[in-house]
C-alpha cells in the first residue's frame, strides 16, 4: 500500500500554537501523531512525506525514522533542516517527484501549484505546506496532516468524494 502524509512538524513547537493542533505539550503531540502513523502504515508499505518532517538533530531525526512503519520517502519541505534532509531512514530524498499509482499521474510537492505536469490530461498535484488553509482546486490535494485527521492517508482515501454536510 501507498500512503502521503506531509507537515508533520515532529518536534516544532510552532505548529501547536500556529496550526492549534489540539496537544498540551510537544511530546504529547509527537506521541500522537507517531501512533496515528503507525496504527495506517504497515511497515511493508510506502510512505511519501510531502514536507515539513521534523526540527531536531540528526540523531533524534534518525530514531524517530526508525520509530515509524514503512519505507519512507522525503519530498523537501520549507521547514526541514539538513539534519531532517540528510538522516538516514529515507528511502529517497528530493523536492519533486511524479508517479502514476492506480492509474493516476501524481505530481508530488511541498508547495501547491497553480499549474502542473499534465494538468490537461487529469494529472493530480498532491501538496503539503497550506496546513489545510486553501480553498481546494480541482484535481489539487494537501496530504498534510492538519486537513487528513492527523494521520497518512491512501490515494483512495485523497480521491473520495467529499460528503457535503446537509443543513439542520
Amino acid at each position: 500500500m501507498i500512503y502521503f502524509t506531509g507537515d508533520t512538524h515532529f518536534g516544532d513547537p510552532r505548529v501547536l500554537r500556529i496550526d492549534r493542533r489540539p496537544f498540551p505539550s510537544m511530546g504529547e503531540h509527537d506521541a500522537a501523531l507517531i501512533a496515528s502513523w503507525n496504527e495506517v502504515v504497515r511497515p511493508e508499505d510506502e510512505i511519501w512525506h510531502l514536507g515539513d518532517f521534523a526540527r531536531g538533530t540528526r540523531d533524534g531525526v534518525e530514531a524517530l525514522l526508525a520509530s515509524l512503519n514503512g519505507r519512507k520517502h522525503l519530498i523537501i519541505g520549507n521547514n526541514d533542516p539538513l539534519d531532517t534532509v540528510e538522516a538516514r531512514g529515507w528511502s529517497s530524498v528530493q523536492h519533486y517527484a511524479e508517479m502514476v499509482v492506480d492509474g493516476h499521474r501524481l505530481i508530488l510537492c511541498h508547495y501547491p501549484f497553480r499549474t502542473w505536469n499534465q494538468m490537461g490530461k487529469k494529472s493530480v498535484n498532491l501538496h503539503g505546506h497550506s496546513h489545510g488553509r486553501l480553498t481546494p482546486v480541482t484535481r489539487q490535494h494537501d496530504v498534510g496532516v492538519d486537513p487528513q485527521g492527523l494521520r497518512p492517508v491512501t490515494l483512495a482515501t485523497i480521491l473520495a468524494p467529499k460528503r457535503k454536510r446537509r443543513a439542520p
